[in-house]
């Protein structure tokens, strides 16, 4: 009725000026602007659940990534903006042996001088950016994150997703990182974007994503210096709030760095992977958050971010992370509407971390061959989705030739460089 009503009004005050022609001109293009704005915002209100048919409005911002012609473009960094000065700005990892009131000073210190949770003019683009990205036929949307400076993504990193695109040639793959969307970052990805992948490395605006979330407070908390950001790198806990708000924001699927992608995830929907069962019972004991695929504005993204902000712990390594999501899957994740899958470990997580340097070395015997090719067989014909390679622990290996991960990559990758190297 409200709608009838105002469009009534309109057409009157159309009629009435009609005979102006310079007021008819000015009246049409206000009705015009009223009614595309209003089709935009009620539109973005709608996401459909399914990940793979958001309808999504092309921003009037130009932003790096893809131009009209489907063709990459180079980040739009300043002449002036140096890319190494970023980097160093941006790494905040409290010194060692350090008192908890002096670790806050020196965080909130640091945290004002890296500007890692304010806006800039990137950051201020992020949503317009977003959405430009997200309107060029997108299989699958999916998400990274990389809190480091861009000269640490390495060869291992590269790896990752390069198999992913193997997995999802049509996917949209954002990497949130305001290192890496700089030339330097360009340069790592562009045998990705030159092969006509659509990858973007992008500045996140923190402050937008949280805005109206639990997790607001934590973020205005941390900005005051009134909480202890504990001495488990702030990078690592901001990630694991990042890939939540990206996906309560947006949906699609969450995956870390370090993991090697076997198939497409265009059958998951709400899934989160178990890490652990117990023997007897065949129940998860831990569940993880390497990998995460949620539709947009799921309730449980919500408790996510609650937990995260209430109990936040920055001395326990997991507690804000893998810890957190089973705590929150323990307490909520029955409750009705929130249809969540939980995967077995072998969906993401089929070996654990201390069997990697088996998994990356080469067979020295005719039985250690056969070790290898009945890994290949349950990996490539099994439920497995990928294999996480937890870089905290394997980052130093070698991938050596004819060993698992040698096998797998080179089965599941498009670019297929450097694969036999340590991620140095």
């Amino acid at each position: 009725m409200e709608k009838k009503l105002s469009q009534k009004v309109l057409f009157r005050l159309f009629s009435r000026t009609a005979k102006s022609p310079i007021f008819f001109a000015m009246t049409f293009g206000a009705i015009f602007f009223m009614i595309y704005t209003d089709s935009i915002v009620s539109n973005l209100n709608i996401y459909p659940l399914d990940l793979t048919t958001y309808e999504i409005y092309e921003s009037q911002d130009v932003f790096a990534g893809i131009d009209n012609n489907n063709n990459a473009l180079v980040p739009k960094v300043d002449d002036d903006r140096d890319d190494i000065e970023i980097e160093n700005r941006d790494n905040i990892v409290p010194p060692e042996n350090i008192t908890k009131e002096e670790r806050i000073v020196w965080f909130h210190r640091k945290l004002f001088e890296s500007e890692i949770l304010e806006s800039n003019d990137l950051s201020l683009k992020f949503h317009s950016r977003v959405l430009e990205f997200l309107n060029h036929g997108c299989s699958i949307q999916l998400y990274m994150t990389w809190i480091a400076p861009a000269k640490e993504f390495g060869k291992r990193q590269f790896l990752s997703i390069d198999t992913l695109f193997k997995a999802h040639p049509k996917g949209c793959l954002m990497i949130l990182s305001r290192t890496m969307d700089t030339k330097r970052g360009y340069r790592i990805l562009k045998p990705l974007i030159d092969r006509g992948f659509k990858v973007l490395a992008i500045t996140p605006d923190v402050s937008f994503l949280l805005k109206n979330t639990p997790a607001e407070p934590w973020l205005e908390s941390m900005k005051n210096g009134d909480r202890d950001p504990g001495f488990v790198p702030f990078p690592q806990n901001l990630s694991n709030l990042l890939r939540i708000a990206v996906l309560y924001k947006y949906g699609g699927a969450y995956l870390d760095t370090d993991f090697l992608v076997l198939r497409d995830f265009l059958g998951l929907r709400n899934a989160v992977g178990a890490q652990s069962i117990d023997a007897k019972t065949k129940q998860w004991t831990r569940l993880n958050n390497a990998v995460l695929i949620f539709d947009i504005n799921h309730p449980i993204l919500l408790d996510f971010m609650e937990d995260f902000a209430e109990n936040f712990n920055g001395n326990r390594w997991g507690y804000n992370g893998p810890y957190m999501v089973s705590r929150v899957v323990e307490s909520v994740g029955s409750k009705a509407g929130y249809n969540l899958t939980i995967l077995p470990p072998k969906a993401f997580y089929p070996v654990n971390w201390v069997e990697m340097k088996k998994l990356m070395k080469r067979p020295g015997n005719e039985s250690e061959s056969r070790w290898v090719e009945s890994m290949l067989n349950e990996f490539n014909e099994g439920e497995t989705y990928g294999v996480h390679l937890w870089n905290k622990s394997s980052k130093d290996l070698d991938i050596e030739e004819g060993s698992v991960v040698a096998k797998l990559v080179s089965d599941h990758c498009v670019v297929c460089q450097d694969i036999y190297t340590s991620n140095n």
